[in-house]
């Protein structure tokens, strides 16, 4: 009797349908519980999935445990509780035996905490973190190889990490659908770069000793989920990345292209990039180049045509026929990459080493198409017509993307005077009382003798001042250590490495102190993809010093005057000083 005066107080239990239904007297002080009540009818999937193993079978049961034999038994529940007899019990239902109610274990409300403590965090708003490298690769968010599928990049943010060359690192947030131009850009405003249109994204892989610089339009985070896990990014300058536009005959050498159209006939030089950018015609690059057999070091020099279907070598001597051409690689799923480590990892013939990675490949070797040029400009010209087989046009809209900005800001950029600008006029003071000076040619007179004026005032007080920083002797040996083509005490292999690396093309150049003479500097320039050296020694006169390239010929007084004048006048120098070298600190 006890039992039941407590299974009654507790409430009354039935089994209907296969669900749980509660129903609670509820007093005064019991509102929580209540409360609680409406929280289980309004998941009764979970609570009939919790309740299942303990009940299997779907009898209803009354509120002293009996079982009700027909459906008008269990509108019981809304009469009156009466305390039935056994005698009753079996006299209306004969068939049936009396059964206890069970204690039941109801799990539900753990459930319940855990859905609500659930919800209550995804409401939050998501704090980043700010280590992200030092998570493990499941809780962390840096994107890792192989978590995101090629090419069906997912909505959302991802972590990439950027080095410069000094091997220093910045993180960045990106979403998945930034193009390689995109974070260039990101990384030019956040680092006060000067955005010249030549910063590209580079793929290191130090392991393989392989790089290659991405297009404008690849998606960032879909080429790092392809990347092995010693691969990573690199900001640097890249002058070369669209130089064959404007000099196509500089990287394209007559004796290299072929064109296998119907009629053989010769196509003007004019005519290259439209051929190549045109998908009716079937340009070739075809030579000779040394291809390192695959499992072995040995290298084989053989006759190779690159074709937009792939990369083939002839088997016979020089032979086009199909029968003798034998598929290397190919170009649609693969990527061109230069070998900076060819001689001493791989024991290349030469200096200008080549591979085509497919996409696929995780970094093993054996995967790896090897090949070997005679020259730079060889293996310029094979990387560039890799590049625009595999993607054409889409290279000549990359091009002209930065164009088109930059010929729609101009119409805004221009410098406008104001009303108070225009109003000013030329004065002469010179006398007791200032006059107007209306005739423009002595208006510009005035202006350079006022210059030179200033200039020799300048120029008095640093000879009259004593030996500070500012003095002029001092100010001129150290006035360009600021300067961005100043790269210091580097060697002459490492001058080589930085004008390799940020593209080959004329009027490329830095300025580094000589390893031979401690007061002299030298200025590193490339010229029709040769790289050549210029000293610059210091010279006295009257007690001043100045800097010249040319035996004295044409003096400076300090490197900045000398740079100035060559880039705008080519005096001794083969070109004038365009492009320079630039290494930038994120």
């Amino acid at each position: 009797s006890g039992y039941i005066d407590w299974m009654m107080n507790l409430g009354d239990f039935y089994f209907h349908n296969e669900e749980l239904l509660i129903i609670r007297r509820v007093s005064t002080d019991d509102v929580d519980l209540e409360a609680l009540v409406n929280d289980m009818n309004s998941s009764q999937e979970s609570l009939y999935s919790t309740c299942s193993g303990q009940q299997t079978e779907s009898t209803p049961l009354l509120h002293n445990g009996q079982t009700s034999s027909s459906h008008h038994n269990h509108m019981q529940h809304n009469q009156p509780r009466q305390e039935p007899s056994s005698s009753s019990s079996s006299a209306d239902s004969p068939q049936t035996s009396l059964r206890r109610s069970q204690p039941m274990h109801i799990l539900a409300v753990r459930r319940l905490q855990e859905e609500e403590q659930q919800l209550r965090t995804s409401s939050l708003p998501a704090i980043p973190n700010p280590f992200p490298e030092l998570c493990s690769p499941a809780s962390s968010p840096v994107l890792s190889p192989g978590s995101l599928p090629p090419g069906e990049p997912s909505t959302g943010k991802y972590i990439v990490k950027i080095f410069t060359e000094d091997g220093m690192g910045k993180v960045v947030e990106i979403p998945a659908d930034m193009t390689a131009r995109d974070l260039c850009q990101l990384l030019v405003y956040k680092s006060h770069c000067v955005d010249d249109n030549s910063w590209a994204l580079v793929e290191h892989h130090p392991l393989l000793g392989l790089e290659r610089c991405l297009e404008d339009h690849e998606l960032v985070v879909q080429v790092q989920a392809s990347m092995n896990s010693d691969g990573r990014f690199l900001f640097r300058k890249n002058y070369a990345k669209y130089e064959f536009f404007r000099n196509p005959l500089a990287f394209f050498p007559e004796h290299m292209v072929a064109w296998c159209q119907d009629t053989n006939r010769m196509i003007p030089p004019s005519q290259l990039l439209q051929n190549f950018l045109a998908t009716s015609s079937c340009p070739e690059i075809q030579g000779y180049l040394y291809v390192k057999e695959v499992g072995r070091k040995s290298w084989k020099k053989v006759y190779v045509f690159l074709r937009r279907s792939g990369l083939y070598c002839s088997t016979k001597g020089t032979s086009k026929e199909p029968r003798h051409l034998q598929l290397l690689a190919d170009i649609e799923d693969s990527n061109i990459f230069t070998v900076i480590t060819g001689k001493k990892q791989h024991g290349a013939p030469t200096d200008y080493e080549f591979c085509i990675k497919p996409n696929k490949c995780r970094g093993e070797l054996k995967e790896l198409r090897m090949l070997c040029a005679e020259d730079e400009q060889g293996r310029t010209c094979w990387m560039t017509a890799f590049r625009l087989f595999k993607y054409g046009i889409v290279l000549y809209q990359n091009y002209k993307i930065p164009q088109q900005r930059k010929t729609l800001l101009s119409h805004f950029s221009a410098p406008v005077r104001s009303v108070s600008e225009n109003s000013l006029v030329a004065m002469d003071f010179s006398g007791r009382i200032g006059r107007v000076i209306d005739n423009p040619v002595e208006a510009q007179s005035a202006a350079m003798e006022e210059g030179h004026a200033w200039r020799k005032r300048s120029q008095r007080m640093n000879i009259l001042g004593s030996h500070s920083p500012l003095h002029h002797s001092s100010l001129s040996s150290v006035i360009h250590i600021a300067q961005l083509w100043f790269h210091g005490r580097i060697t002459r292999e490492e001058s080589h490495r930085i004008i390799h690396q940020q593209g080959q093309v004329d009027g490329l150049f830095l300025l580094r102190v000589s390893q031979s003479n401690p007061k002299a500097f030298v200025l590193t320039l490339c010229h029709h993809q040769k790289i050549k050296h210029f000293q610059i020694l210091p010279c006295e006169e009257d007690g001043q010093v100045f800097f010249s390239l040319d035996d004295g010929a044409t003096k400076f007084t300090d490197l900045i005057q000398l740079v100035e004048f060559y880039q705008l006048n080519r005096g001794v120098l083969p070109c004038k000083l365009r492009h320079p070298c630039t290494v930038v600190a994120l």
